[in-house]
């Protein structure tokens, strides 16, 4: 994948020309570099964009290749053309989407859709109907049929990182935002130039609609007019607007301002939301998986398997956005990055804590993992102490006392243990004693469940108010008991 975005020069088959032409295989290409000095979100997703509005992908019947972003956008705005929206539900993208290319016409594929539609929606229970039409689709497959819809949730996430596309339940929607870049970009959906040449713009930074001033121009006054439409002020008197580039970054200014506003308002829904939350902290305890409501795939949530980490972090910044009263802004709470749907795109990074809950008069640096063994305590023993520390001496200046709160799906004795005493050297050797509350998920899932339906009040005043009550008796107890007390507590 690395080679397929253009970071690092792709192996070039014998038929398609010779490696040395292109670059050594493997090695980091001048747009590789440029994606490395992206810093900030959007011009990742920039990056990313570029890539895959190239036409890398071979199509058949001599068409040449293809973009399977621009294809599926063409395929979405005929929708809307014939809807009113551009919406497409992850099992019509599992049966007409990834499976299809410009060798169909984009009206036929979406007559195909909406009949699918049609009939589905008609269907008494709707996973028996989608399991039927999937085997359907199978009887001209060779491969297992569980694949339209494993390739087709991985499909989905590469087009959404392009930032032009989000998710609308389990299935994708054209960004309001993009909505101008997307037609200029489905306007061509397949090519016939020599693949050399495709890898030559791809390991150089592929050309965007953005690149062209007149097309840069109409995309910042059209994101101006949604910013105005949606009540939301900016001010960009102070930015030069005379080139592409200068006109591009205040554009990307926009969208961030766009989307730390919504980061709010998703933030005051969040209480609203606490049920959702609780069952994603189920499906953590479980490792992973699927709920789904009302045998309806579309309206159910997941957390896939391999990506437990960053929704288990995800899920405690929702969990603290949902309790309220916090004093800094969503994105300073969380560490992790957001897509544009508000999904976790990567854990925290090193050197700091995973989430920090600041109050009107105190703070909890909020600590998790998905780790259970012996050797929680070794990874996460000191980082934690280290983080609480530091986070210590930057409140104190305040004196504004922090708490730690560490979650994870198992609580090893040992990490207990460490936490217990709690016992952190600054680097001018002052002694702290931190107070660190280790807490499983399905604990901190029964307390944090429990002051909604009892409707408590000043809810994050709980959650330190049981912190306080854990470390008053730590003294008193080994690790073990302890954990037993933190219990009894939980429910108490």
């Amino acid at each position: 994948m690395f080679g397929r975005f253009g970071f690092i020069y792709p192996k070039v088959k014998r038929r398609e020309g010779r490696q040395e032409d292109l670059g050594q295989l493997d090695l980091v290409t001048p747009f590789g570099k440029a994606f490395l000095k992206a810093e900030e979100y959007p011009a990742q997703q920039e990056c990313f964009l570029r890539s895959l509005s190239l036409e890398q992908i071979e199509a058949p019947d001599d068409l040449g290749f293809f973009s399977p972003l621009r294809w599926i956008l063409a395929v979405m705005l005929e929708l809307e053309k014939r809807t009113g929206s551009s919406e497409i539900s992850r099992i019509e993208f599992c049966l007409w989407g990834h499976t299809t290319n410009p060798s169909y016409k984009v009206s036929e594929v979406v007559d195909s859709i909406l009949d699918l539609r049609r009939r589905r929606k008609d269907a008494p229970a709707k996973r028996r109907f989608d399991a039927a039409e999937i085997k359907k689709h199978g009887e001209d497959y060779s491969h297992e049929n569980k694949n339209f819809t494993d390739y087709g949730d991985m499909n989905m996430r590469y087009l959404r990182i392009s930032g032009v596309v989000q998710r609308k339940g389990r299935g994708l929607i054209i960004v309001p935002a993009k909505h101008l870049l997307a037609e200029q970009l489905a306007k061509d959906t397949a090519t016939r130039r020599p693949i050399m040449d495709v890898y030559r713009e791809l390991c150089n930074g592929a050309a965007l609609p953005t690149d062209n001033l007149d097309t840069a121009k109409a995309l910042l006054s059209n994101m101006e007019s949604q910013l105005k439409a949606n009540h939301i002020l900016y001010d960009l008197s102070d930015r030069p607007l005379n080139t592409v580039a200068e006109i591009n970054i205040a554009r990307q200014y926009l969208e961030k301002l766009w989307m730390d506003t919504d980061e709010m308002k998703y933030a005051s829904e969040q209480s609203n939301q606490w049920q959702e939350i609780s069952d994603y902290m189920s499906l953590l305890v479980d490792g992973g998986g699927k709920k789904i409501d009302n045998d309806d795939e579309d309206n159910g949530i997941e957390v896939p398997k391999e990506e437990t980490p960053v929704y288990l972090e995800w899920t405690l910044w929702r969990a603290a956005l949902a309790m309220g009263a916090l004093t800094n802004h969503p994105s300073e709470v969380r560490g992790f990055r957001l897509d544009s749907d508000f999904l976790p795109v990567s854990t925290a990074g090193g050197g700091q804590g995973d989430l920090y809950w600041e109050y009107q008069d105190f703070t909890i640096l909020t600590e998790v993992t998905m780790s259970r063994s012996s050797r929680q305590e070794a990874m996460e023993g000191e980082p934690v102490r280290r983080h609480v520390s530091d986070a210590v001496l930057k409140y104190g200046e305040k004196n504004i006392p922090v708490y730690g709160l560490f979650v994870a799906i198992k609580i090893d004795t040992n990490t207990a243990e460490t936490f217990r005493h709690g016992i952190w050297y600054t680097k001018d050797d002052a002694k702290q004693r931190l107070d660190i509350l280790p807490l499983p998920l399905e604990q901190f899932q029964s307390f944090f469940v429990s002051l909604f339906q009892s409707n408590e009040p000043a809810k994050p005043q709980k959650v330190k108010q049981l912190i306080e009550n854990c470390e008053a008796v730590r003294d008193k107890m080994q690790a073990p008991e302890w954990k037993q007390y933190i219990s009894d507590e939980v429910i108490r």
